[in-house]
């Protein structure tokens, strides 16, 4: 029966897992064995450049049947955890939680990192500037809407440098308390989600009064206060502030995109 064919076949995956958790650990201790070099040589623990060509060479060797992106995200996570044995590493983005800006820094760092939510641009820059966090990741050009001209203000006034980049696809979802617009009478978004979902709106939800705020995570904390807001934010946002989704991809560009750039200070670059 099914239960006789599958022990087997689930005794040969615990085989394999323990043979997977053996070699982690070998790398791990490599990894420590490199962060003790680096620090004999004040070398900085962290090199992007270096990381890419990890992922690119599991690309290149993966024999599947794991897609290559499967492989570079596993990939990406075990060194983002190696990197944390040798300390934590402080990442600066424009908060709260939820963001877009969040799921960039995650998916360029990995999740085994101190995340610094921070409510402006301009924190994010001073807070690498002052050696709060080692490094910052901030939006600075869109598909849709162009370049996010705060951010380039801010790297001409700044004397941080741009060490990596990462663009990820944006869906904006619509959520609410209640997961319908019954009742709902304003939508908050950041103004550049408005005017990415202006379209769609105007369609489906022409009576509600639009209202910009700073984020489109802020506008999912203040919709899961009131029951009279909707939110534009990401699916992720809604999990995490209990709201219910109405809607996911509401944008009027399915393929839109946003760049994102991290930015360190020369004094933590030549360490």
């Amino acid at each position: 029966d099914e239960a006789k064919r599958l022990e087997p076949l689930r005794q040969k995956i615990d085989e394999v897992d323990r043979t997977l958790l053996d070699l982690l650990a070998k790398r791990a201790q490599l990894a420590l064995e490199v962060g003790h070099v680096k620090q004999e040589f004040g070398s900085v623990v962290y090199r992007p450049e270096r990381e890419q060509q990890v992922l690119d060479k599991v690309a290149t060797n993966n024999p599947g049947p794991l897609k290559s992106e499967g492989v570079q995200a596993i990939w990406r996570e075990i060194m983002s955890a190696c990197r944390a044995i040798e300390g934590d590493m402080k990442i600066a983005y424009l908060g709260p939680a939820g963001t877009f800006s969040e799921a960039a820094t995650l998916q360029f760092f990995g999740h085994s990192v101190e995340l610094q939510p921070l409510a402006t641009l301009d924190q994010v820059f001073r807070s690498v500037e002052t050696g709060k966090s080692q490094y910052g990741v901030v939006p600075i050009e869109n598909s849709s809407e162009g370049a996010i001209s705060r951010t380039l203000d801010l790297l001409l006034e700044s004397s941080l440098l741009i060490t990596g980049e990462i663009s990820i696809p944006i869906t904006h979802t619509l959520m609410s308390q209640s997961g319908h617009l019954d009742g709902v009478t304003h939508v908050l978004a950041h103004p550049q989600a408005l005017a990415q979902c202006q379209h769609w709106l105007t369609q489906h939800a022409p009576s509600l009064h639009r209202e910009a705020i700073s984020s489109n995570a802020q506008a999912a904390v203040d919709a899961s206060k009131n029951p009279q807001y909707a939110a534009i934010a990401s699916a992720t946002a809604a999990n995490t502030y209990g709201l219910k989704i109405i809607q996911e991809g509401i944008q009027d560009d399915a393929h839109n995109r946003t760049r994102f750039v991290v930015t360190v200070s020369y004094t933590h670059l030549t360490l």
